[in-house]
C-alpha cells in the first residue's frame, strides 16, 4: 500500500544513534521527534520490522530475552507517495518563531493546506513588515528521568517573583493567538515578553524550572510524574537532549556458518512453516503438511525431513550455550581459533597470518620491528564479520535509561546487523604480564580508577581500569589514526573492539573494524592491511607517534585532561579520534603506558623484550 506522508531521509545505520527513539530530526521542513516503538507497527498493529534471524548467541550473551527486529524502511514513490512503513514522528517543537519580530507561534501549522509555508501572524506592520517564514523556536524543556517538553514560554513570561512579576491568570494561555515575543539583544542574551500585560523576563540555555504535570514525551498524552523536579532548558542540538544507548556484538560460529538458502535456513526462518508442521495432529495431516512444504521450497519430501531432523537437534546452536557476561570471551575465542573449511559467504571469516608474521623476525634481528614482531603473539585478517547493533534505549541528561518501548514492555527491540571486516591481533601475554606488574604503571592506573570512579560513567561490558587496558586502547587509537594518515580510511568509519582480562583467561586483543548496513560490506582494503609487511609499518609508525605529540611536551607532562581529566597523555593532535569510533566515550587514553617516562620510573612496553 501507499500513502501520502512526510518522509524524512534517513540512514538506516543512524535509526538506532542519533535518530532513534525520543531524538529530535531535521527534516525537510520542520524539526520532529522519534516516537517510540510501540508504534512502528504496520495497519494491522504488528511490528513492521522484519525479524533478525541467527541471533540467539548474541542475544543469550547480551542477556536479551527479546526478539530483536529491523526497523521498518520505506520507500518513496516517483508518484510522491510512500511504500511501505515508516518509522513514525512527530513535528516538535510545537512552538514557532518570527526571525524579524521575534513573535512566538504555537502549532501554527495546523490548517495548512500541504505545501503552504507558515508566516508571522503579526498584525502591526510596524512591528513586523516583512512576515517572513516561521522557525522553530530551537529549544526544549529536558528532565533528568529522560522526559522531554515543549519550553513553557506562558510560564516563564510571567515571573512570580522579581522586577516585572506577574500574575500568570492574567494571561491566560489563549495558544490560537500569539502574544508572546522572544527579542534577540545582541550579546546581552534574550528577553521574553508578553504584549497583553508587558511582563518581561530573561530567557536562555540552562534555565531550572519545574517540570510540572507535562507530558512524558511529546507523543505520549500522559503526564510526568516530576511535579516537585527540576528540569532545565536547553537547546535541541545540545548532546545531553538525547544521548542513545546500544549494545554490539559478533556474529561467530556456529552461527556466523549457516549456510545462507539452504532448505534447513529457509524451513528455519520461516515460524509459520514450522507452526503448520507442529499443528499437524495425524500422520497423514503431517505428510501432507510436509508435501505442500517442500513443494512451496522446491525440495525433495527427503530434504524436509533431513531439515527437521537439524532443527531437532537443535540447529543453529545444536545446544552450545553462550553465557551471559562472557560476550568478548567468546569473540576473542572464535577470532584466535582457526576454523577448518571456512567458505567465503559465511558472516565470520577469519585468514591467520601469525605463521609469516613471526618468520619475519630472523632478518629484523636487534631491530625495533624486531621488538615489535615479538610483541605481538597473533595477526588475524577478518575478511568477513557481521556485527549485530541493538538499541537499550535512550538518556537525557545523562540520567535514567529510558527503554525504546517507554513503558518496558515490549517482546522486541530494534537491532541492525551490520556487515564489514577487520584487522585483529594480540599481545604476548608473558611480555605483558612482565610490563605491568611493574609498579610505577600501577600507581598511575589507580589514578585514572579513582577518576573515573568518582565520574559515574558506565561502559557496556564494564570495565577495570589497568595498564593492561590503558595500553590497549591507547594503542586502538593511535592506529585508527594511522590508518587515517596512511591507508586513507576515514577514523569516523572504523570502530575499536579491545578484549581486555588478566587473570585465568586472560586477553589481550584489539579489533579494528568497518561496519555498514549494506551487505556488501566494504571492499576488502582494511583486511589486506593484515598483511605481515604492510601491518608492520603500520604499527610501526604507531609506535613511533606514540612517543612525540606536536602538542608536547604540555600534552605529555598533562596530570588530566578530557572529560571528567579521564586522559592524560592523550588530545586532539594525537590520540583522539571522532566519538563513533570510540567504544569508551573518548576517555582513559595515556601514550606514557606505551612510551614510558624515564624521569618517573615508567618503562616503555618494548622495553621489557
Amino acid at each position: 500500500m501507499s500513502k501520502k506522508t512526510e518522509l524524512i531521509p534517513v540512514r538506516l545505520s543512524h535509526l538506532l544513534r542519533h535518530c532513534s527513539v525520543g531524538a529530535i530530526v531535521r527534516g525537510p521542513d520542520y524539526l520532529m521527534t522519534v516516537k517510540d516503538i510501540r508504534e512502528w507497527t504496520d495497519k494491522s498493529g504488528k511490528p513492521a520490522g522484519e525479524p533478525i534471524r541467527y541471533v540467539d548467541g548474541v542475544r543469550s550473551a547480551l542477556g536479551i530475552n527479546q526478539e530483536l527486529r529491523e526497523p521498518p524502511v520505506a520507500k518513496a514513490l516517483d508518484t510522491g507517495l510512500v511504500e511501505g512503513e515508516c518509522v513514525p514522528a512527530q513535528r516538535f517543537p510545537s512552538w514557532m518563531r518570527c526571525p524579524s519580530c521575534g513573535l512566538l507561534h504555537y502549532k501554527p501549522w495546523r490548517g495548512l493546506s500541504q505545501g503552504e509555508k507558515t508566516r508571522c501572524q503579526e498584525s502591526d506592520p510596524k512591528k513586523c513588515q516583512n512576515k517572513l517564514q516561521l522557525e522553530q523556536a530551537p529549544w526544549a524543556l529536558i528532565h533528568v528521568d529522560g522526559h522531554m517538553a515543549d519550553v513553557p514560554w506562558h510560564f516563564l513570561a510571567h515571573p512570580k517573583e522579581g522586577k516585572g512579576a506577574q500574575n500568570q491568570q492574567q494571561c491566560r494561555a489563549d495558544w490560537n493567538e500569539p502574544y508572546l515575543r522572544l527579542i534577540d539583544k545582541g550579546a546581552s542574551g534574550r528577553q521574553l515578553r508578553c504584549e497583553r500585560c508587558n511582563a518581561t523576563s530573561d530567557f536562555g540555555d540552562g534555565l531550572q524550572i519545574p517540570f510540572g504535570k507535562t507530558r512524558q514525551q511529546p507523543w505520549i498524552k500522559e503526564d510526568a510524574n516530576a511535579t516537585d523536579s527540576m528540569a532545565t532548558v536547553l537547546e535541541i542540538n545540545d548532546a545531553r537532549v538525547h544521548a542513545p544507548q546500544t549494545r554490539n556484538a559478533l556474529v561467530i560460529p556456529p552461527e556466523s556458518r549457516i549456510c545462507k538458502g539452504s532448505v534447513v535456513d529457509r524451513l528455519y526462518s520461516s515460524s509459520k512453516k514450522l507452526q503448520k508442521i507442529e499443528s499437524a495432529k495425524t500422520p497423514l495431516a503431517k505428510k501432507g503438511v510436509l508435501k505442500l512444504i517442500a513443494s512451496e521450497l522446491r525440495c525433495s519430501d527427503t530434504q524436509i525431513d533431513d531439515a527437521l531432523k537439524e532443527i531437532g537437534k537443535g540447529y543453529p546452536l545444536y545446544g552450545q550455550n553462550i553465557t551471559q557476561g562472557i560476550l568478548l570471551e567468546n569473540e576473542y575465542q572464535a577470532l584466535c581459533d582457526e576454523m577448518p573449511d571456512v567458505a567465503d559467504d559465511e558472516d565470520f571469516v577469519t585468514h591467520h597470518h601469525t605463521c609469516s608474521w613471526k618468520a619475519m623476525i630472523g632478518s629484523l634481528a636487534g631491530t625495533k620491528p624486531a621488538r615489535i614482531i615479538a610483541a605481538v603473539s597473533q595477526l588475524i585478517a577478518v575478511n568477513h564479520l557481521k556485527e549485530i547493533m541493538v538499541l537499550k534505549g535512550f538518556q537525557r541528561m545523562s540520567g535514567t535509561l529510558v527503554l525504546p518501548d517507554i513503558v518496558g514492555e515490549s517482546s522486541w527491540l530494534p537491532a541492525l546487523e551490520l556487515y564489514g571486516e577487520g584487522v585483529f591481533f594480540s599481545l604476548d601475554e608473558d611480555l605483558l604480564s612482565r610490563w605491568e606488574s611493574h609498579p610505577t604503571l600501577s600507581e598511575r592506573s589507580n589514578d585514572f580508577q579513582r577518576r573515573f570512579a568518582a565520574t559515574g560513567l558506565r561502559f557496556d561490558p564494564e570495565i577495570i581500569v589497568t595498564p593492561r587496558f590503558l595500553l590497549l586502547h591507547t594503542l586502538a587509537h593511535l592506529l585508527i589514526r594511522q590508518l587515517e594518515t596512511e591507508a586513507g580510511y576515514p577514523a569516523a568509519s572504523l570502530k575499536e573492539r579491545i578484549y581486555c582480562t588478566a587473570g585465568k583467561l586472560p586477553m589481550s586483543g584489539i579489533l579494528v573494524y568497518v561496519a555498514v548496513p549494506d551487505v556488501v560490506g566494504s571492499l576488502g582494503g582494511l583486511a589486506e592491511l593484515a598483511t605481515p609487511e604492510r601491518f608492520l609499518l603500520l604499527l610501526s609508525s604507531v609506535f613511533d607517534h606514540a612517543e612525540w605529540c606536536s602538542l608536547d611536551p604540555v600534552c605529555s607532562e598533562h596530570g588530566g585532561q578530557g572529560p571528567s581529566l579521564l586522559n592524560r597523555a592523550a588530545c586532539h593532535a594525537c590520540a583522539l579520534i571522532p566519538e563513533p569510533s570510540c567504544a569508551y566515550g573518548n576517555v582513559l587514553l595515556d601514550r606514557t603506558f606505551i612510551k614510558g617516562d624515564v624521569a618517573k620510573g615508567m618503562p616503555a612496553f618494548l622495553s621489557k623484550l
